[in-house]
């Protein structure tokens, strides 16, 4: 294990969880498999997200409905 794998392994934490893949596809019918998720949780000195991503990803929600909106607007006009 090299001592970058090392580093990464102190500051992350794995939790396992057994669960059931269920699908359903045309011509195969339901399918079901167990499987094992595996949730990495990674640990930094700072916080995951910042408001700066949080500001930009709220202004592109609203951006998309105020396009929607236009959308629905315009077409009603017609």
């Amino acid at each position: 294990m090299s001592s970058h794998q090392m580093n990464r392994a102190k500051h992350s934490e794995e939790v396992k969880v057994e669960t059931i893949d269920q699908r359903e596809s045309a011509g195969q019918g339901q399918q079901q498999r167990d499987i094992e998720v595996i949730h990495q949780s990674h640990q930094s000195g700072k916080p995951a997200t910042s408001g700066s991503v949080l500001t930009g990803a709220a202004v592109a929600v609203v951006n998309t409905l105020q396009s929607a909106k236009n959308a629905i607007s315009d077409s009603n006009k017609h």
